[in-house]
């Protein structure tokens, strides 16, 4: 008994082709799924960064209590980022006095006793401007060159060959460059601030003709003893956080010299973030 067998109609074998084609296509994303997957992956970067930066912070807090971290090397570090920032930090300083004192005295001229004029030029540079803009110029001095310097270093292996002679980078490299961070920060911003308050002084006796006695008379009318502690410890976290992200960014540096020129960037974008957002966190928190 045979049995029959119908013909394929001309043309099915390439529908059938087609509709196999079509499944196995992904469908187009629509641009809210596009969004949430962008979201999604920034997100995950993010908790990455966050992540590497809490270990680096953790590994260096067991390195500092346990005495482990090289002294010569904590020394070269607090030399090149303290000693050698010094006439930067003061040329800044004294500009920002300067500056300061001269908008003061064109605004209070006519208007109200000059005495005022040195508390604003004390309150301007101690609270705000010597500790900032000492952090910014350190960013640009010693955050850059803490990245592309270890950054140089990871791509080229030596940070694979300090593991393979079993020498951890963290101790080596990383630990010594925050605790020196927050060593010479504090100090400079104390230079910083000194500077800054001779220069407005200064340049009120030169503009207005407000004498030394009466610019310190205006500067104590409303000084807090608070004042002092409030700069310094925003200059001790600033001391903290440059270093830490510089020298996370630095070893998590990929893609050759053009990665150390890009991750050399994000670093700069992210400590000047980083600055800014702890300066706006620091009014709400110790001055109130």
């Amino acid at each position: 008994m045979q049995t029959s067998r119908e013909e394929p109609a001309p043309g099915a074998g390439t529908a059938v082709l087609e509709k196999t084609r079509q499944r196995r296509t992904p469908r187009p994303h629509s641009w809210p799924e596009r969004r949430l997957a962008s979201a999604g992956r920034s997100a995950e970067r993010l908790l990455e960064h966050a992540g590497g930066m809490a270990t680096l912070v953790w590994r260096t807090l067991v390195y500092l209590f346990t005495g482990r971290i090289p002294f010569r090397e904590f020394a070269n570090q607090v030399y090149w980022m303290g000693v050698g920032s010094i006439p930067i930090v003061m040329v800044t300083g004294s500009l920002a006095g300067v500056v300061t004192s001269q908008q003061g005295g064109y605004q209070f001229t006519g208007n109200m006793p000059l005495e005022y004029l040195g508390s604003v030029v004390a309150s301007s540079i101690i609270l705000e401007l010597g500790p900032v803009l000492t952090a910014v110029v350190l960013i640009g001095r010693v955050g850059a060159r803490i990245t592309a310097e270890l950054g140089t270093m990871r791509v080229s292996e030596q940070i694979d060959a300090l593991y393979s002679l079993g020498r951890d980078p963290v101790r080596t490299l990383v630990a010594p460059r925050i605790v020196a961070g927050i060593v010479s920060v504090p100090i400079l911003v104390a230079i910083a601030n000194l500077v800054g308050l001779y220069a407005g002084m200064m340049a009120a006796q030169f503009t207005v003709g407000l004498g030394r006695q009466s610019f310190f008379y205006g500067a104590s009318l409303f000084w807090h003893d608070w004042d002092m502690f409030y700069s310094l410890s925003k200059a001790l976290a600033f001391g903290f956080v440059i270093p830490l992200v510089a020298c996370h960014m630095g070893l998590a540096t990929r893609g050759g010299a053009e990665g150390v020129g890009r991750y050399t960037t994000a670093a700069v974008v992210t400590m000047t973030l980083g600055v800014l957002i702890l300066d706006a966190l620091f009014p709400p928190l110790l001055l109130n």
